[in-house]
């Protein structure tokens, strides 16, 4: 597999509290992994120091084979990741402007926009609501919105905080039946969850946050 993204010594501080102390995270293209740990472990800080959102110490980066540094956070980086929020926050209009948002702001043409979210709200199972307004969306339904949006940007890295948390589990399935389709793709993944479900998907590499270090574990196969 080729490598996406390597980084050496990532350190991040709380305060005075070391919270992350992470000798080297690797991350392979097209592969996906689950990231766990206790409450409170970092899972979510880690998330958001890759996609940009929370500044940290790093000695070395690599990201598609090109050395990088994470502050500035650098543009080959911001437009091939996302992040995806455990509560997505989503503008009142609706939900075909929702999803469009990331790709107008890239100044893609009407028509390509069109497609691509057309596309995107088939593969959620969300078509039905395109007129529809958040407010009146249930949690499973705004987490597919999310993450249409989310793959309409067609990620090189695609960064989930607990998509399952909280949703029933009729949602929780609809949401996990979507992640083999994002690998299929050739997107990687790195999923922070405490889901045995999401946890037990055959291929997923296992990432486990302990006294902050970072311990990878073998990938799940089918039973």
């Amino acid at each position: 597999m080729k490598s996406l993204l390597n980084i050496q010594r990532l350190q991040k501080k709380i305060g005075q509290h070391l919270l992350l102390d992470i000798d080297q995270l690797h991350i392979e293209a097209g592969s996906a992994y689950v990231l766990t740990g206790a409450n409170g472990s970092g899972k979510s800080t880690l998330l958001r120091v890759l996609a940009g959102l929370m500044p940290a110490d790093i000695a070395e980066a690599n990201f598609s084979g090109n050395a990088v540094r994470l502050s500035p956070y650098p543009k080959a980086m911001r437009d091939a990741i996302v992040y995806v929020h455990q509560h997505p926050v989503l503008f009142s209009t609706n939900l075909f402007h929702n999803i469009a948002y990331g790709l107008l702001a890239r100044g893609v043409s009407k028509a390509e926009v069109a497609r691509r979210v057309d596309e995107a709200m088939a593969w959620a199972g969300i078509a039905h609501l395109r007129s529809s307004k958040p407010a009146v969306l249930s949690g499973g339904e705004k987490q597919r919105v999310a993450l249409a949006r989310a793959k309409v940007l067609s990620p090189r890295l695609l960064l989930l905080d607990e998509p399952t948390a909280n949703l029933d589990g009729r949602a929780k399935e609809q949401v996990i039946g979507l992640i083999p389709s994002l690998l299929d793709a050739g997107n990687s993944i790195v999923i922070a969850c405490h889901d045995r479900d999401l946890i037990a998907v055959p291929g997923m590499q296992r990432m486990k946050l302990r006294d902050g270090h970072l311990q990878l574990k073998t990938p799940s196969t089918p039973s």
